[in-house]
């Protein structure tokens, strides 16, 4: 067997922002953000919009809420981001309107390549479209489309793209059945 050397992991190239603000964000995110504290939702808006994110009208942050850059988040209206969730955009996170993203939900668009002895990091961007719900402690793997009106249901793990009006259940999430609206 291979040994893994991680002292030749190196990734340079990745440059997710100015040191400046990614340390100025994270005071932010701090005091605004991950405390359990109620703040008015207008101020993390205020906030995320300073930080280049993209935020519709009628959003609702809650609060414990971990974001990681916001100029790589878009959120569409209407939206409602639960308790404790974490975005951890290394890759750009584009949430549509209309979208639940449930209590502890993680997004995820970073990983590595165990192939290598680098162990590189790969990062890959996340689409949750139009009516789109992801239940609570689930996760959602980098590169996942998750299409209109597609439902994760709670503590599942999702690594492939979902179908518009599908609910995916389980690790690693499977379809279980097709979304019927009334």
């Amino acid at each position: 067997m291979k040994e893994v050397n991680l002292k030749n992991y190196n990734n340079d190239w990745y440059k997710p922002g100015n040191s400046l603000r990614i340390l100025i964000w994270m005071f932010v995110s701090a005091i605004f953000f991950r405390i359990s504290l109620p703040l008015p939702i207008k101020i993390k808006i205020y906030f995320l919009k300073l930080f280049g994110a993209k935020v519709g009208t009628g959003v609702v942050i809650k609060p414990g809420v971990n974001i990681k850059y916001p100029w790589k988040l878009s959120i569409g209206d209407n939206t409602w981001i639960g308790e404790s969730v974490w975005i951890d955009n290394l890759a750009p996170i584009f949430i549509g309107s209309n979208c639940c993203v449930s209590q502890g939900a993680y997004l995820l668009t970073g990983n590595h390549d165990f192939s290598k002895v680098t162990f590189d990091l790969i990062i890959s961007e996340i689409h949750l479209n139009d009516g789109s719900w992801i239940g609570a402690k689930s996760v959602v793997c980098p590169g996942v489309i998750v299409h209109s009106g597609a439902i994760l249901t709670v503590n599942s793990v999702i690594t492939k793209n979902m179908d518009e009006l599908g609910i995916y259940q389980g690790n690693p999430a499977i379809k279980i059945k097709q979304r019927n609206i009334k």
